[in-house]
């Protein structure tokens, strides 16, 4: 029977409790609040439903990661990313890149970033732990990804282009200064040939919650159940290199 998650506190199961079938579905519950999530994150969970469900918290296995130094900069995206006029700002246009995430991709009917998703992430915002990426050409934003930032890791959520390649970008320069700054880990949740492409490749879960515990230990956090206290997260200091960027290079 799968968990369903009660307490005012988060109290998530061990993620070797998560089921095969569905890949990753480890509980229900729960709440969106800065606490919950940022809790779940840092032991390698994260929430994903429709509208009609209750909140359902994943730990998939295998897990996609991209390794920053390990990013995929094929011919086409340098010359891109050095001559096409694009320029990225960090956490100027959050709201929109949530907005344009959440729209419906070609072929779909809805989208799992419901308003309760996009409240959360707003707090989260708000409270310096989760940030966006955005792309800028001809002074309009036509690309982005968004996720948390939490020490040397990020944990990627989503990402739009409405220009060719402009997504890749936000993620090149997102690889880039993790990787020139101390960044460690991007998470990609679950395998998407997209992101293969680019150089993510999947792991065990295991071997996932072992860089976690590694690089983000317990004792790095200070956490609280209630909405007037800020959840404390390990610094991420290679953000900086990422808004001091003007254009893309």
């Amino acid at each position: 029977m799968l968990p369903w998650l009660s307490s005012p506190h988060p109290t998530f199961p061990s993620t070797e409790q998560a089921l095969e079938n569905p890949n990753g579905l480890l509980a229900a519950g729960g709440e969106l609040t800065p606490a919950w999530l940022v809790d779940a994150y840092r032991k390698g969970i994260f929430p994903w439903y429709s509208d009609d469900d209750p909140i359902l918290w994943w730990s998939p296995d295998p897990r996609m990661i991209l390794l920053p130094e390990q990013f995929k900069r094929r011919r086409s995206l340098a010359k891109r990313l050095r001559h096409s006029g694009f320029s990225v700002t960090l956490n100027q246009h959050f709201a929109q890149v949530i907005e344009a995430c959440a729209a419906p991709r070609k072929d779909e009917l809805g989208t799992w970033i419901n308003p309760s998703m996009r409240d959360a992430y707003q707090r989260l915002h708000a409270l310096g732990i989760a940030h966006s990426v955005e792309v800028h050409h001809g002074g309009q934003l036509v690309g982005g990804l968004y996720g948390l930032a939490m020490g040397p890791v990020f944990f990627g959520e989503s990402m739009f282009s409405r220009q060719p390649d402009a997504s890749k970008i936000a993620l090149a320069h997102l690889a880039s200064a993790m990787h020139t700054y101390g960044g460690k880990l991007i998470d990609c949740q679950v395998h998407t040939p997209h992101l293969a492409s680019l150089g993510a490749t999947t792991v065990a879960r295991r071997t996932f919650i072992n860089y976690l515990e590694k690089w983000l230990p317990e004792k790095a956090f200070c956490l609280s159940s209630t909405e007037t206290q800020v959840p404390q997260v390990p610094e991420s200091p290679w953000l900086a290199a990422i808004a001091s960027n003007a254009t893309a290079q």
